[in-house]
């Protein structure tokens, strides 16, 4: 590769902050939030124009799940929880015992004065370079704006960029993808469609996933075989003629890589609206559906998983495991989307109801540097693991974890590896976090 020999550079640093958030998702909202409440001073540094991650940026227009698996029991508490209460309060949305569906502007507009709210700065239109290390320690950031090139000075770092570049940058270990050849999930581009006869889809779909619908329509010669199985259509009353649809499907694609985003943005915008004519031609009630939008940006599902001192597996998962440094619950299904093609991986897991899972703070503390924590999907998980704590609930959830204990760390004057845990914990259920089945059975009195 040809090289260009640039002079070193002597950087303004345009922030000093107790705790910088990197990347302003459903994990960066968690942190940023939980530390700022605590009295920190807290800077977001986010890309997009909005906070939210794949919820807003991404299109994804429902989060979930609150509860057990199948099940009515509530094992999800905290910044999570209240954020779905209040999308319902603001009558932007519906919510049920397993999740949220929301108008995706209007979680845009209540999260941004959320964050005015708790003290959060927010920076948009920002890009991170580079993390600043000092004798193993993070120090701070590099980033990227109109303004040039700046560094942001700050005593703890939060990686909430879901692929973990604050981390990888600073060093610590870190896999990708399936451990056979590195592929990761595929990517997807949620679209959001309008002039939708909801009652009359419902009335007429006779299952979720509506593979024989696909199947018809791809024998017919009518639709791609990009897809077998629709992963979503996100459907709230206070929109009732527009849907928002999961269901385009990029695979060998790699997040780390902007001309893979590239591609993926390009190409799932072409499955989309070859996908309005399918829907068109074989959905009852879709008949004069159009396009509404595309979001900002692909939908990623895995790239970078942090490693830290444990790594939590599958088999941890399936088998319930408890643990002592326990920040919440999991009870997602492992989620995985075929790699090589379309539809489901061998390696997907659908639980029996009631199935949860306690998720422990080790695996927000990278190996080998300190002074900075991951949360969201980039967390030290296995890659069939990942498919379970990816999903946006859990997301927040490690998000409030990572403020809070950053907040303790500063506080004690210990790095994040060696803070008190029972302290952590005592923090989280006072701000109304899950962390046991004593937890759970209180908050579902």
């Amino acid at each position: 590769m040809q090289t260009i020999l640039r002079k070193e550079e002597n950087l303004p640093v345009a922030y000093d902050v107790d705790i910088l958030v990197v990347g302003g998702g459903p994990a960066g909202v968690g942190a940023a939030f939980a530390a700022a409440r605590e009295g920190k001073s807290v800077l977001i540094v986010e890309q997009f124009n909005c906070l939210g991650g794949v919820a807003t940026a991404g299109g994804h227009a429902h989060i979930s799940i609150y509860s057990a698996y199948a099940s009515p029991t509530r094992i999800v508490g905290g910044i999570a929880y209240e954020i779905a209460q209040r999308i319902v309060d603001e009558k932007f949305g519906i919510r049920t015992n397993h999740g949220v569906w929301f108008e995706i502007e209007g979680l845009k507009f209540m999260i941004d004065r959320m964050a005015k709210e708790c003290g959060v700065r927010v920076l948009y239109y920002t890009f991170f370079c580079e993390s600043i290390v000092e004798d193993g320690k993070v120090i701070g950031a590099v980033i990227q704006n109109k303004a040039g090139r700046q560094a942001v000075l700050a005593k703890r770092v939060i990686d909430c960029t879901g692929d973990g570049d604050a981390a990888a940058s600073a060093g610590a270990p870190f896999e990708v993808g399936r451990p056979a050849d590195q592929k990761c999930q595929p990517m997807t581009l949620m679209f959001t469609i309008g002039g939708v006869d909801w009652s009359r889809v419902q009335a007429w779909r006779k299952d979720f996933k509506m593979e024989e619908v696909w199947k018809q329509a791809q024998h017919n010669g009518d639709m791609e075989p990009f897809q077998s199985v629709i992963m979503g259509f996100w459907w709230t009353p206070t929109r009732p003629d527009q849907v928002g649809i999961n269901f385009t499907h990029i695979t060998g694609v790699d997040a780390r890589k902007a001309d893979d985003l590239t591609f993926a943005t390009i190409e799932g915008r072409r499955q989309a609206y070859h996908s309005i004519d399918v829907f068109r031609k074989y959905v009852p009630g879709m008949e004069n559906c159009h396009m509404v939008s595309t979001p900002n940006t692909v939908g990623i599902r895995e790239s970078r998983r942090i490693l830290a001192d444990l790594i939590l597996t599958e088999n941890d998962m399936k088998t319930e495991r408890t643990w002592p440094d326990s920040i919440g619950y999991g009870s997602f299904f492992i989620d995985i989307h075929h790699i090589d093609g379309p539809g489901m991986d061998k390696t997907t897991f659908s639980p029996q109801p009631g199935f949860k899972y306690q998720i422990p703070y080790r695996i927000l503390v990278p190996s080998g540097v300190d002074n900075i924590l991951t949360a969201g999907r980039c967390v030290s998980v296995t890659h069939i693991a990942l498919g379970s704590i990816r999903v946006m609930v859990q997301c927040i959830l490690t998000g409030q974890a990572a403020g809070t204990a950053a907040d303790i760390s500063l506080e004690d004057n210990q790095p994040p590896r060696r803070i008190d845990i029972a302290k952590l914990q005592a923090r989280l259920r006072a701000a109304g976090c899950i962390l046991n089945e004593s937890d759970a059975a209180h908050a579902n009195r």
